[in-house]
């Protein structure tokens, strides 16, 4: 394992999550998993990860899964700042899994994003639906 720093802000209950960090260690890496449903965020953390990631922050909130219809935050005009309190009262509408690395920040969705920031990467990785994803 290389000591090439990589975190995932990772829910275990999603599929694609569970294939980045997966990808991640056969990549060779030893992530630092957060569970960021149970640590939650800080309106800085999502800042910084929106500025680094080139996402705004509604790129950043899920949908599908979340409160965020019945909170209000689909509609046009709800402000940034709004979504950003909102992800830090329910961590929940984070979108992941959330990759950083020195090279950068990636919303790994769909999860071969992920191979963008790392310079070692396997020739195959298969995903927990038998999917084959190639270098």
């Amino acid at each position: 394992m290389t000591d090439f720093p990589v975190t995932i802000f990772h829910n275990p209950k999603c599929g694609t999550s569970r294939n980045v960090v997966a990808m991640v260690e056969a990549a060779g890496y030893a992530p630092t998993v957060v569970e960021y449903v149970k640590a939650g965020w800080t309106r800085e953390q999502l800042l910084n990860l929106s500025a680094r990631s080139g996402l705004s922050v509604r790129d950043l909130m899920r949908e599908k899964g979340t409160p965020a219809e019945e909170l209000g935050l689909l509609a046009d005009g709800v402000s940034d700042e709004t979504i950003l309190a909102a992800m830090v009262e329910h961590p929940i509408l984070v979108n992941r899994p959330i990759v950083e690395t020195p090279k950068g920040v990636a919303l790994a969705r769909p999860s071969e994003k992920v191979y963008a920031l790392f310079d070692n990467v396997p020739d195959s990785f298969t995903k927990e639906d038998g999917e084959v994803v190639k270098r």
